[in-house]
């Protein structure tokens, strides 16, 4: 992660706004508070953009998803909007994962929870790379038919990015890959799992068959039928390891 990334955190309460962005200061983020209110924050973003904006789903004086799109509005880059939630509601996640946000957090949370979904949204190496990757990968599962709106849409493409960057990643899947997507997200591995599965199951089942040859052809067994949740994710990954290798070796 780039040196000195700047985040504001909509909370300047002492309990959890002002804690965790001490803990994201000694990480070595240049972490900022602001009052959990929507106008404030506005401005605050408007006359000094953050790189990362972590906002409470619930945050006064308007809705989040209308103050994601004042600030898209605003032009320029915008930051990279992590939002948290005390509720486990699954259609707001949906609701503003697909109006931008990059993560959805459950609260309560620790800070180094924080500093992971930090680290895996912006990108380890901040670099266009990574940014180039993200929408590769994004691109690649569309085409497959995962549907956006279901949490294993993103845990499959945050398993994918992140196998692409530590192949060691793939070869223990059960204690390492899913722990580290799971951490991210603020769920369990079982979760991620399951999620997975059933975002593999409704492409196979909705997909296109001739993008799923083209993907997959013999290299899955037939009499099986769907992948895996390892043969997706490996077959995916070496796919896009060989087309961009001269790529990767540089990021690395």
């Amino acid at each position: 992660m780039n040196d000195k990334l700047k985040v504001l955190i909509g909370d300047d309460s002492a309990g959890i706004g002002i804690s965790i962005a001490n803990k994201l200061r000694e990480r070595g983020l240049y972490t900022y508070t602001r009052r959990k209110d929507c106008d404030v924050i506005y401005e605050s973003v408007r006359r000094d953009p953050p790189d990362v904006a972590v906002i409470d789903v619930n945050t006064p004086g308007g809705d989040i998803i209308g103050l994601m799109k004042r600030i898209n509005d605003m032009g320029g880059k915008s930051p990279v909007f992590i939002i948290t939630s005390a509720c486990d509601n699954e259609f707001i996640e949906r609701q503003v994962m697909d109006n931008g946000a990059a993560r959805f957090m459950l609260q309560p949370y620790e800070a180094d929870d924080l500093y992971n979904a930090i680290s895996s949204a912006v990108g380890e190496r901040g670099g266009s790379m990574s940014d180039d990757m993200e929408i590769v990968v994004t691109d690649m599962i569309h085409q497959l038919g995962v549907p956006a709106h279901i949490k294993g849409y993103h845990y499959l493409r945050t398993a994918i990015l992140y196998s692409i960057r530590d192949k060691e990643l793939l070869d223990s899947v059960t204690k390492l890959l899913y722990p580290t997507v799971a951490s991210l997200y603020d769920t369990t591995s079982s979760r991620v799992e399951r999620a997975i599965r059933h975002a593999i199951e409704i492409a196979w089942d909705r997909g296109n068959v001739d993008t799923l040859n083209s993907f997959f052809g013999y290299t899955v067994d037939t009499g099986k039928g769907k992948p895996t949740n390892s043969e997706f994710i490996a077959l995916i990954t070496d796919r896009l390891r060989l087309r961009y290798r001269s790529a990767l070796k540089k990021a690395v």
